[in-house]
């Protein structure tokens, strides 16, 4: 949509506030799902061999990954809103369940996100001891938070493009170490299989984490420069990115080494670029391991502030989480992610882990379920890109990653059921706080309805700033102005 016949702050807005294009849309999904090969290493450990592991980074991006691409490529692009999934599953079961699947994702990835500052310092102590220390890591990790959040602060289009960059950084060292190791390649090496040594739990958990992610980009649909092409392109070139970032170290790896099992383990690339390349591939890797670590941050806290950003415009938080900086970011919610990322650092990285697994599969649970329904609710709503399949063949498509899903969740902990509840009964207890809280008047929140224009252009009213919106959101609009009259 052209600025033409614009009203002149919009005309300011929309320059001050930069559209994200498909490089760095491409590379913000790459840091919600991947960010390298950094942390795969443990499925050849939990895999018993590499075999597994092989197997498993070819089949399960087909059972998982692109039908989660597909599926965010049709709703994404159906609404192109920030808030992404909290708005579909709105659309499809109601307020209440869109405020859960919000709530239940940003708590997953807050709780995701405080892993990157400590993982950048852990790859760090290896040359800077003095990161042992608690005098110096602590404010080391204060300070890596306040300067990732101020950075987010600056302007989604800065981060996206710093992304770019990062991947770029972060993916060339094992370039090389992919040339360097073709001569040492025994392709027998990688049939290798202790059955014995196998940890299933450990291995769906590590393929899981290291291949879901797809849909949170979604949230920033409404910063995305023309949503119904920049998404299905942006979704295609990271899938193939991702998996191809995984496999090709992987196949190096493992088929010029013939190291036990038993020593794949977090970080264990660094001694392997050491053992194809020498001490200075494997500092080239641990670098870029710490700096994959920063692009991580950067676009989980982005997914995660503007869904708490949609979320508000949809009625269903307080305003001052829709009030942006001069530079078109969500400034308190980018706070209030820090604030969590902060609180929640102390955790260890299996526990968060499996927390996180289990959130997400639940969550992925409702997505699946809301974009069946509104195949079979609204078959006329407009969808600029729509995955090739009748209603069937789209419920036919959703249930292997259902499947795995739900195997997931099976093989999680006791203390994780506890935990996961605990977070599922305070999303119970919210919603209906927040609704009494807004009948009494105690706190603001936004309640401007949308205007449609005889052109069927639709602008909306958030706090003193106008946003533009197109076409395809008419519908959702007109089903978010009827909810919150039911409110």
């Amino acid at each position: 949509m052209g600025e033409e016949g614009l009203p002149s702050d919009v005309k300011n807005l929309v320059k001050t506030s930069p559209k994200l294009t498909v490089l760095p849309l491409i590379a913000l999904i790459f840091y919600d799902v991947s960010g390298g090969p950094f942390g795969v290493e443990d499925s050849v450990k939990s895999g018993g061999g590499p075999l597994l592991s092989l197997l498993g980074f070819l089949i399960f991006p087909l059972i998982w990954s692109v039908p989660e691409a597909l599926v965010t490529a049709e709703l994404a692009t159906s609404f192109p809103e920030n808030g992404g999934y909290v708005v579909w599953i709105s659309s499809a079961f109601g307020p209440f369940w869109g405020f859960q699947e919000g709530f239940w994702k940003w708590f997953s990835g807050v709780m995701d996100n405080a892993l990157y500052p400590v993982l950048f310092l852990d790859y760090l102590k290896h040359s800077f001891p003095v990161f042992n220390r608690v005098f110096a890591r602590i404010p080391a990790l204060l300070g890596i938070t306040f300067s990732l959040t101020y950075l987010n602060y600056r302007g989604l289009h800065i981060v996206g493009f710093s992304a770019v960059l990062l991947a770029a950084f972060s993916l060339f060292p094992f370039f090389v170490m992919t040339v360097l190791s073709i001569p040492r390649i025994r392709p027998k090496r990688w049939l290798v299989l202790d059955s014995s040594k196998v940890n299933w739990r450990g291995y769906f958990n590590s393929m899981f984490w290291n291949l879901n992610y797809w849909d949170k980009a979604s949230t920033l649909a409404g910063e995305v420069e023309n949503p119904s092409k920049t998404f299905p392109k942006a979704l295609l070139g990271a899938v193939i990115l991702v998996v191809s970032s995984y496999l090709i170290p992987l196949l190096a790896g493992t088929g010029a080494l013939m190291t036990s099992s038993s020593e794949w383990s977090d970080g264990y690339f660094a001694e392997v670029g050491m053992l194809i390349g020498g001490v200075w591939l494997k500092w080239w890797i641990q670098a870029a391991a710490a700096m994959s670590n920063l692009g991580l941050f950067e676009a989980e806290m982005s997914g995660d502030a503007f869904q708490l950003l949609g979320m508000s415009e949809m009625g269903m938080l307080p305003a001052i989480f829709s009030k942006r900086s001069k530079y078109g970011t969500p400034t308190f919610s980018i706070l209030c992610s820090a604030t969590g990322v902060i609180f929640l650092s102390w955790m260890s990285f299996q526990e968060i882990l499996e927390f996180l697994n289990f959130l997400y599969a639940i969550g992925m649970l409702l997505e699946f379920a809301a974009f069946i329904r509104l195949r079979i609710k609204k078959p006329e709503l407009h969808r600029p890109y729509k995955v090739p399949l009748g209603t069937f063949g789209a419920t036919l498509l959703c249930v292997p990653p259902s499947i795995l899903l739900v195997l997931v969740m099976c093989l999680a902990s006791l203390r994780t059921f506890v935990v996961t509840g605990a977070v599922i009964i305070v999303g119970f207890i919210l919603y209906p706080a927040l609704l009494h809280a807004k009948d009494q008047k105690w706190i603001k929140f936004v309640t401007e309805q949308p205007e449609v224009s005889s052109s069927g252009t639709v602008t909306t009213a958030v706090g003193h700033e106008t946003a533009v919106v197109d076409e395809a959101s008419i519908m959702l609009l007109s089903d978010l102005s009827s909810i919150k009259t039911d409110d």
